[in-house]
């Protein structure tokens, strides 16, 4: 299923957080493990708890994201702008993604990865375990009419546990992903590993340099990749990357 000449919208409701979605999460913030900490929730980002519906129209269809704003899933917990932007990237390139092999990291909300799963695509979608209910959250109320199965859910803490994963992706995704130095190596080694077969690498970034983003495109990822700057909107300073291994 393509894209091509369809409209992308932006519907959003607010809603107070109840009592039975904060038990979920506090679930999957109870198990997490303390290997982790490398990538760390700000306590001080929400010091108050809240959710908020977005409903995306995109190709037709109606992608509904629940975010949980707290302190323990922190950046985890909003669309950002760049997952907007990979989306659209999609419908402007007319990109097929019917029945091709797809992961998504640090997927956050997931919305990236559902948008694929209903444009035809085998995905999986990984994040830290704290991610977890909020991303099977959103593909459960997003089901169950998938072209072809849901998306599969999975935890993935980059350079330390990507070898249980397989090779054999066609696309890798990422929005927003790259803003801490630190985490860099562990996310090159990850990419290195997953397109082991080829897979193409589609990456969304906001072009903050106290962030580190101009050394991880210019200098990090090509050690390993051909990279390519295939979008570049000068308003809100987002790149799309593509990049394949070399």
């Amino acid at each position: 299923m393509s894209l091509c000449d369809k409209s992308f919208t932006l519907e959003l409701s607010e809603e107070p957080i109840t009592p039975s979605s904060s038990c979920v999460f506090q679930t999957a913030m109870m198990s997490a493990d303390p290997e982790f900490s490398v990538f760390p929730a700000d306590s001080r980002l929400f010091d108050d708890s809240f959710s908020a519906k977005n409903t995306y129209r995109v190709s037709g269809q109606n992608i509904t994201i629940h975010q949980y704003y707290c302190a323990n899933l922190g950046v985890s917990a909003s669309v950002w702008d760049s997952a907007l932007h990979l989306c659209q990237f999609f419908e402007k390139e007319c990109l097929d993604l019917s029945g091709k092999r797809i992961i998504e990291l640090g997927a956050g909300t997931g919305l990236v990865g559902i948008v694929a799963a209903r444009l035809g695509g085998h995905v999986t979608i990984t994040d830290l375990p704290l991610a977890l209910a909020q991303m099977e959250s959103n593909v459960e109320c997003n089901g169950p009419l998938w072209p072809s199965a849901a998306p599969a859910v999975l935890p993935l803490s980059w350079g330390r546990d990507h070898d249980s994963f397989s090779s054999d992706w066609e696309f890798v995704l990422g929005a927003d992903i790259v803003y801490m130095p630190e985490t860099f190596p562990l996310l090159l080694d990850t990419l290195v590993h997953l397109c082991k077969d080829g897979a193409v690498v589609f990456l969304a970034s906001p072009m903050r340099r106290e962030h580190g983003a101009h050394d991880f495109y210019n200098c990090v990822l090509p050690k390993m990749f051909k990279v390519e700057l295939v979008q570049r909107d000068p308003e809100s300073n987002i790149n799309i990357y593509k990049a394949t291994l070399r």
